[in-house]
């Protein structure tokens, strides 16, 4: 029989540690629960730690879960608590059938932290990085509330249209990444290949050819020669890039340019005001309090001025202040919609105009990104097309301009 070693309170207060037997943990939870302990900690020892060992070490050679896997486990988990299945049998069903080697692991630990006595939403806790702040105060929420299965729905959707968001944006953002890798891929063959061909036609004439030519002429032989500094130097560069972004004041530098950069602008303004009160009237519908809404809608929100601007309203609403005051200091959000806001706080329905809005603003970034992706290809094909002519016009001239001579 499995050994398990516990730490509990008894009725007196004290707090006492043990090993025990039992046929699981559920069994040995309520046996030291009959006696009128509170049971704190209860994990397995002996032959059952070291077979728990032996699969966390297998897990190394596995994947960790994505937002896909949490979403798949919360649409079920909804669908068998809706059906009358208990909390802890659905647990067991969900991580038997994941793929998933971590994720099967991490289930069945959460699981064993429901069957210990934890509270559902503590065990999420113990793993911030898949379930967050949102995830975890709805669940509690949901625990004091009774309506458990319909916040699961609701975390569902949730989480559905935050990963359908992310999506289109980066959908959006790989289009001209990818047209421009082409557009110096292209060059870089043509000044490396194609133009070395020509150079024996125009070798000895070069104060027949052009200043285009010249030029290009100039280059292709520095790409021959250097072409590996030059990938070298754009793979230093995008390296460059993408680790200032992850400092501090890089990270500021380049959230203030999502807001600023012509086209791409209103696309990351839409995001962000969707996505912030998308959170926001998830937390105030699930009845979560207004400090902890306010807190974690700026840890998600996702750009760094917008994260300052909910902290803001964070210390004004400790102050007991109304949350729009320092709403209308800034120009993040637009006055229209601070103004719905306000009226929505006055009518005590701050949840539903927090939908209505996110709802508006969702609709708004989907036809955004449609409208960039169809300014963006005519761009991106203009800057390829000028590109690829001004290297045509570099060869053909010349060879209009000799034959000019001969004639």
């Amino acid at each position: 029989m499995p050994h398990y070693r516990y730490e509990m309170k008894t009725p007196n207060g004290e707090v006492t540690t043990g090993t025990l037997s039992a046929e699981s943990a559920l069994a040995a939870s309520q046996l030291l629960r009959a006696q009128g302990n509170v049971v704190q900690s209860l994990s397995p020892v002996g032959g059952n730690a070291a077979a728990l060992g032996d699969k966390l070490k297998a897990l190394n050679y596995s994947s960790g879960p994505n937002q896909r896997d949490i979403l798949n486990f919360t649409t079920q988990l909804a669908v068998m608590v809706r059906a009358g299945i208990s909390l802890r049998a659905a647990l067991e069903g969900i991580a038997e059938q994941t793929e998933n080697a971590k994720f099967k692991q991490l289930l069945f630990q959460i699981k064993q932290d429901v069957e210990s006595g934890q509270p559902f939403s503590d065990a999420l806790n113990k793993h911030p990085k898949l379930f967050g702040p949102l995830y975890v105060n709805m669940i509690r929420a949901s625990e004091m509330s009774g309506q458990f299965s319909h916040m699961l729905e609701r975390i569902a959707a949730y989480l559905a249209q935050q990963i359908e968001t992310r999506r289109m944006v980066v959908g959006a953002m790989i289009y001209p990444v990818v047209i421009a890798v082409m557009a110096v891929g292209v060059s870089m063959f043509l000044l490396t290949f194609v133009l070395p061909k020509f150079a024996a036609v125009f070798e000895g004439k070069e104060a027949a050819m052009p200043k285009p030519t010249i030029i290009l002429m100039t280059l292709s032989a520095f790409m021959q020669v250097w072409w590996w500094a030059v990938i070298l130097g754009l793979i230093l560069a995008s390296l460059g890039v993408f680790f200032t972004a992850k400092t501090e004041k890089g990270g500021w530098w380049f959230d203030q340019l999502k807001l600023r950069v012509p086209i791409f602008n209103k696309m990351f303004k839409s995001l962000y005001i969707s996505r912030s009160l998308h959170t926001m009237g998830e937390l105030v519908n699930a009845g979560v309090p207004m400090l902890d809404t306010l807190a974690i809608t700026g840890e998600i929100s996702g750009n760094r001025l917008f994260t300052r601007l909910w902290k803001g309203v964070y210390n004004s609403v400790k102050q007991g202040k109304k949350i729009t005051q320092p709403m209308y200091k800034g120009n993040l959000l637009p006055k229209p919609v601070v103004q719905m806001i306000s009226a929505g706080e006055e009518s005590g329905k701050l949840g539903e105009v927090l939908d209505e809005i996110s709802t508006f603003y969702a609709k708004q970034l989907r036809e955004t990104i449609k409208t960039v992706t169809s300014m963006i290809e005519p761009i991106m094909i203009l800057i390829m097309g000028s590109i690829v002519g001004f290297i045509a016009m570099a060869i053909i001239l010349p060879i209009f301009k000799l034959s000019t001579l001969v004639s």
